[in-house]
């Protein structure tokens, strides 16, 4: 039985939204407060870093290693622990690292196998890297539609 592939549409249009935000995105859009302390662009590397950590435990599977299974209950003090490395970070550059690390995690996630397409989303990751993108880029245009408002 052959997996669902229409994931990889999906996460095409997300990465194209999230690519046409970044280019059109300015220096104090990137800068926006965000709830719970983030900033725009901080958002944008906590889905860069997600996306990397797919491209992690790829990598790993690649090399023979299984890596341990997603543990949602870390994701929170991950989120956090990461987040002011996040905030220290130029905003434009953490913006175009995260379209650049989309573009690939979105490539290699579209030519898995089935096996082990099926695998990762059972232990590791999801296939949809358009939810957590396309819920965070929602935020994100409510975040700068509140500034405008201001």
């Amino acid at each position: 039985m052959s997996v669902d592939r229409s994931f990889i549409e999906a996460n095409r249009r997300s990465l194209d939204r999230m690519r046409m935000f970044v280019e059109a995105a300015t220096d104090d859009d990137l800068r926006t407060e965000m709830p719970a302390g983030w900033t725009v662009a901080a958002v944008l590397g906590h889905l860069a870093f997600w996306d990397q950590r797919v491209q992690v435990v790829l990598d790993m599977s690649d090399e023979g290693v299984k890596p341990p299974p997603y543990d949602e209950g870390s994701v929170d003090w991950i989120n956090d622990t990461a987040k002011r490395f996040l905030l220290a970070m130029e905003p434009r550059a953490i913006a175009r690292l995260a379209v650049e690390i989309a573009t690939r995690t979105d490539e290699r996630v579209a030519h898995l196998s089935d096996e082990l397409l099926d695998e990762a989303t059972q232990l590791w990751f999801t296939e949809r890297r358009c939810d957590d993108r396309n819920e965070h880029l929602d935020e994100i245009e409510q975040a700068l539609a509140d500034r405008a408002s201001r």
